[in-house]
């Protein structure tokens, strides 16, 4: 007598729901759904704040605060595709808002706080280098710093970054030119303790 082995089934995993059904869930007030959204979505807005705040402690706050609007009203948003987008602009206009009503003490040692914040640089954010480029980002004026922190930090491309700013494509290049020379101006005195410090920091 023959016997054989029992059939296996296969079981594909189902795909992760994507924005746009998360939204809808999270409109219905589907409260796991939007900690999906928060945790798809918390990293890159933050490192966006940590950024335009400086390592503000603060920052976590005011991430939160931007994640509390959407929750408030999530059908406010009728194309998922422009959810990384509203996120950052509402994060900005938060960080902006907050600055006028108590402005942010200075920040004497950036090492420290590149150390210590759970920041999206990774590996960039206990050296030298990161801690310079860190200080020269701060000084820039707040529409230029906005610009490098949406492109650069929050990795939006230039169409998404001009949408989040309301501004012209064009307007958004040309803030993103004049804070590249002020970073340029701004770190040329130190190019070969930048150099030194990415050196020691492949050893």
């Amino acid at each position: 007598m023959v016997s054989t082995a029992p059939a296996t089934t296969v079981v594909t995993p189902a795909p992760d729901p994507s924005d746009a059904v998360l939204l809808a869930r999270a409109a219905a007030r589907d409260q796991q759904a939007f900690a999906v959204l928060v945790s798809r979505h918390y990293r890159p807005v933050y490192g966006l704040v940590w950024r335009l705040m400086n390592g503000h402690a603060d920052a976590e706050d005011v991430t939160q605060q931007a994640f509390l609007k959407l929750w408030s009203d999530p059908g406010q948003l009728r194309e998922a595709a422009a959810l990384r987008g509203w996120l950052h602009r509402v994060a900005a206009n938060l960080v902006t808002d907050r600055a006028r009503r108590k402005p942010m003490s200075a920040l004497d040692d950036a090492m420290e706080v590149a150390d210590h914040a759970p920041s999206v640089e990774g590996v960039m954010a206990g050296t030298a280098a990161a801690a310079a480029v860190d200080r020269a980002i701060a000084g820039l004026p707040e529409r230029q710093k906005l610009a490098v922190s949406l492109v650069h930090i929050g990795g939006m491309s230039n169409i998404d970054a001009a949408a989040a700013m309301a501004v012209s494509v064009e307007a958004l290049e040309s803030l993103l030119a004049r804070a590249r020379r002020g970073l340029k101006e701004a770190l040329a005195g130190q190019k070969q303790e930048l150099l030194a410090a990415l050196t020691a920091g492949r050893e």
